[in-house]
């Protein structure tokens, strides 16, 4: 069973004079394979720097604390070896590469994680399965990663990469943003499929409840000023809905 453990981790961001703002400020987390937790919080608390940290941006600086992976620093590693060993990162906002299929991208991920080139054949019923799952034209896979897709189109993108590399541990960032009615409950019944495989941890980082009510949180954390100030099970996440952040802002003030 795959294991990420965050201890104390604080991070800053290098402003453009040269000074360090501190964004983090000593976070503990634990996620399991076959666990779901919910990071939860107001704009600015800094959650999708914790996403961008554990995966390994180079705008934010680790000034303390340690990530690993199955007893392995994960703060060592370069971005593409953090990705091998079993990370993923599903953005809020999915980059265009263009002159890069769709199909050509995802083969070559899963050749650098499994160290072995898939077969064509199969890879190929692979890639076309998954793709109906989550109601994509199946001409996206020839298509250039991302370049000219919706908001939407992109994040079935991002799920549909998930399912097939099978990562330790994923994290997605605010995946339910730009989202329609009918697009989050596809992207959520792919999160589902591999939440229910029990082979990986998902940290999911979003504002709202909308997307929970579609994945079951197994653990919610209330993030606040850079840190997780509650802790609790799904009913937290209603209770959030309900009287919202003010308290726990107030309470940092």
């Amino acid at each position: 069973m795959s294991t990420l453990e965050i201890r104390g981790l604080k991070v800053s961001v290098k402003l453009p004079e040269g000074d360090l703002k501190p964004i983090l400020s000593g976070v503990d987390l634990t996620v399991r394979a076959g666990e779901t937790h919910a990071i939860m919080g107001p704009n600015g608390s800094g959650k999708s720097t914790l996403a961008y940290s554990i995966a390994g941006h180079p705008k934010y600086q680790i000034t303390d604390g340690t990530v690993t992976l199955d007893g392995e620093d994960v703060l060592a590693m370069t971005v593409d070896q953090r990705a091998r060993a079993g990370m993923f990162l599903a953005m809020q906002y999915p980059v265009e590469v263009p002159g890069v299929s769709v199909a050509n991208f995802l083969r070559t991920a899963k050749t650098a994680i499994d160290g072995e080139a898939p077969k064509l054949r199969t890879w190929t019923a692979e890639l076309r399965t998954a793709m109906e799952k989550l109601q994509m034209d199946p001409a996206f896979a020839q298509r250039n990663v991302n370049e000219g897709f919706s908001g939407g189109e992109k994040k079935r993108h991002e799920i549909m990469q998930l399912e097939l590399l099978k990562p330790k541990v994923a994290i997605l960032d605010e995946t339910d943003s730009g989202l329609d009615i009918d697009a989050l409950r596809i992207v959520s019944e792919g999160v589902n499929r591999v939440r229910e495989t029990g082979d990986t941890g998902l940290l999911l980082i979003t504002h709202y409840t909308r997307i929970l009510r579609y994945i079951k949180p197994d653990f919610v954390h209330v993030f606040v000023g850079g840190k997780i100030v509650q802790e609790g099970g799904p009913e937290l996440a209603e209770q959030l809905e309900a009287e919202g952040y003010e308290r726990y802002v107030a309470a940092r003030v």
